[in-house]
């Protein structure tokens, strides 16, 4: 008896369950077909046109107000030689139209969703600095319409644009870009619409946004309309303000150019009559630094001014044909030491000469009388030009000792002081230009910022 007191519990509780899911079935596909009655009750044929626009404000023939906020969900490049970047953003309108209003059913039905945006009147806005895009359909169309109950309108879609970006690349590659997002209307003028910015939160950037050559900084939000022959249209931007990262360019450019400029110096501490060597390391060097030059240049667009990383390979460049050119004067140096060598040999040896012959003449003539030498010798006589230039040598003032001749002193040949004077030279003028080239350049940029 109590076994079937227990069956028949389960059995009663088990068809109310049964009844309870099927009421909540039947409820719930009765608030869908509510929903579909309320669709076609507020955008049936003749009730709706989505030709005109809405209202203005409190229902006046004031213009329609379009509030616009963005997500940037990536931003994939941003190409220096086109001056261009790509973003892929979440784009939202939201406005009101009284036509659109509808019974929430006791607050249940919240909104209403739509797929077609050809059924409801769209505000014609385009992004002005705009070259590429398309929106994304995989696997359903990226779209959709949300009506509220007081006739507020929201739409949202997923969209990847390829936008124009003016550079300024004076401080390249020390600089910092704005790129802008500009949306307007396209027929529409102020008097009929106007869009403005969300209030709070306007612009959402996602949170780890990572480029590969840049970091995004900051993003401004400011209204930018235009007035032309047709009237003033209304008009919304966002600056982007992007820092170019400089670690690529220092591992890449500067210190390879450095290294460069340093390994071209090497030939002033090679031996002077070593000519091919000397020959072939300022030409490799040279050779190298052009490549370098031009590598840098291709990856940049033709600009009628000077940028900041050409004033640096352009110096560059300077100090490593300067170091080919310094071999070039110190081998006419060595030859022209040489020559003065050589001189030097042939005047000593006639000097010797001579006095060789004036000895022999002196003892041919030991044995004549007294009165027939002469008291006073001849001015081509060789000892006493010898005499002559001893009293010279000391009746010059006394030099006042100098550091920098005594130093040079030690190095008897003028192509081998080139060569010293070249080794403190360069360096102290290289290191010069570093001085003044990232002073003035960085303070520029913290100036411009």
């Amino acid at each position: 008896m109590i076994m079937g007191t227990g069956h028949c519990f389960w059995a009663i509780f088990y068809f109310a369950c049964l009844c309870s899911a099927s009421l909540a079935n039947n409820a719930n596909i009765n608030f869908r077909e509510r929903e579909k009655k309320v669709l076609d009750q507020i955008l049936g044929i003749g009730k709706y046109d989505a030709r005109i626009r809405p209202s203005g404000i409190n229902g006046t023939d004031g213009p329609a107000t379009v509030r616009v906020n963005i997500f940037v969900r990536s931003i994939s490049k941003i190409d220096d030689v086109t001056m261009e970047y790509s973003v892929q953003l979440t784009f939202r309108e939201q406005w009101l139209d009284e036509r659109l209003k509808f019974n929430d059913v006791g607050g249940r039905l919240k909104y209403l969703t739509l797929t077609e945006a050809n059924r409801v009147w769209m505000p014609d806005l385009f992004f002005s600095n705009e070259k590429e895009g398309h929106f994304h359909n995989i696997i359903m169309p990226n779209v959709y319409i949300r009506i509220f109950p007081f006739g507020s309108v929201l739409y949202s879609i997923r969209i990847s644009l390829t936008l124009a970006c003016p550079m300024n690349l004076k401080l390249y590659p020390l600089d910092r870009q704005v790129c802008s997002l500009r949306m307007a209307s396209y027929g529409w003028t102020t008097d009929d619409l106007v869009f403005l910015w969300k209030e709070g939160d306007p612009v959402q950037v996602v949170k780890n946004l990572h480029l590969p050559r840049f970091t995004l900084e900051k993003f401004l939000t400011d209204y930018c309309n235009s007035k032309t022959n047709t009237g003033e249209y209304s008009c919304l931007k966002v600056d982007l303000l992007f820092k170019r990262e400089f670690s690529y360019y220092l591992i890449q450019i500067y210190i390879p150019c450095c290294m460069l400029v340093i390994v071209s110096w090497v030939s002033f501490w090679l031996d002077q009559g070593a000519v091919p060597a000397r020959v072939s390391l300022g030409v490799t060097t040279l050779l190298t630094m052009a490549t370098q030059t031009s590598g840098i240049n291709a990856s940049l667009p033709p600009v009628s001014y000077t940028k900041a990383i050409d004033v640096w390979t352009g110096v560059c460049l300077t100090f490593v044909f300067g170091a080919l050119l310094e071999f070039a004067l110190v081998n006419y140096a060595s030859r022209s030491d040489l020559h003065r060598e050589n001189m030097k040999k042939k005047r000593r040896e006639l000097e010797q000469a001579s006095l060789d012959a004036a000895s022999d003449l002196l003892d041919t003539d030991s044995n004549a009388t007294f009165a027939m030498k002469p008291l006073v010798r001849h001015p081509g006589d060789p000892l006493a030009l010898e005499k002559l230039r001893q009293c010279e040598v000391h009746m010059q003032p006394p030099k006042r000792p100098n550091c920098c001749r005594s130093w040079l002193s030690k190095f008897p040949t003028r192509s081998k002081r080139i060569d010293v004077i070249s080794r403190i030279t360069f360096p102290l003028v290289f290191a010069l230009f570093n001085l003044v080239y990232w002073s003035t350049y960085l303070f520029r940029e913290e100036e411009e910022t």
